[in-house]
């Protein structure tokens, strides 16, 4: 299932995480941290992979497509809790 939202509501929601976040992520998902930080546009690739993600330039910071929307859920999920 593809989800589309806007690069400012996925910095949004980057900026929300509790400290810590980043690595709680990775290491559930058996991950690099770079890779969860790349999925929030972070561009550092010779540690950390994109996964499942596309960046199309336009208003609000462009539009963001995700294939796989696991790190985005269990961001969201931590922000609620």
């Amino acid at each position: 299932m593809s989800i589309t939202i806007t690069f400012n509501e996925l910095r949004k929601i980057k900026d929300q995480l509790p400290s810590g976040s980043i690595r709680k992520i990775a290491d559930k998902l058996d991950i690099h941290e770079e890779t969860v930080r790349n999925y929030f546009g972070g561009r550092n690739f010779e540690k950390g992979e994109c996964v499942g993600i596309h960046f199309e330039q336009g208003p609000g910071g462009g539009i963001v497509s995700f294939d796989d929307p696991t790190i985005l859920n269990l961001a969201k999920k931590m922000i609620a809790e």
